[in-house]
């Protein structure tokens, strides 16, 4: 069964997040935003791409901040419909049992994973990811998903 996808993006300024997620309607969901240290590019400054305190963003702001040019070194972000109860989902089982439908790790600027629960959609990730130039896209499936904890640190 299919879980999700793997791939590689390029250790630089850039929005990937927005290029990666183009497919999808983000602003539809609510986002949960944890574990992350990223960095949005402000007039030459770096500044955090979401504030500290922020547990949670609505779709559309999140649409708009993943537009931007920033730098990702960390994040952990997971997608819940609109007015459904955004929770730390942790694990893979409880990203099934749970209403979160995507989530989306960075793990040191490059290695990007994403897990959804609509099979379509994935492949529409996937052949989105290849068109796009990333490199080492992966399906996951339940064969070869070796990861424990749908954390990224």
């Amino acid at each position: 069964m299919k879980r999700g996808i793997t791939l590689k993006i390029p250790n630089e300024y850039g929005s990937f997040l927005s290029e990666l997620l183009e497919p999808l309607e983000v602003s539809q969901y609510d986002w949960r935003i944890g574990g992350e240290e990223s960095y949005l590019i402000n007039d030459g400054d770096l500044e955090p791409l979401f504030p500290d305190n922020v547990e949670a963003v609505d779709g559309a702001l999140f649409n708009n901040i993943i537009r931007k040019t920033y730098y990702l070194i960390f994040a952990d972000f997971q997608a819940f419909p609109k007015g459904k109860k955004v929770i730390h989902v942790e694990t893979y089982e409880e990203f099934l049992n749970s209403e979160c439908y995507l989530v989306l790790l960075v793990v040191d600027s490059v290695y990007i994973t994403i897990y959804c629960k609509n099979d379509n959609e994935t492949d529409i990730l996937y052949n989105n990811a290849i068109e796009k130039g990333f490199i080492h896209v992966r399906l996951i499936t339940d064969e070869n998903d070796s990861r424990t904890k749908l954390s990224v640190w």
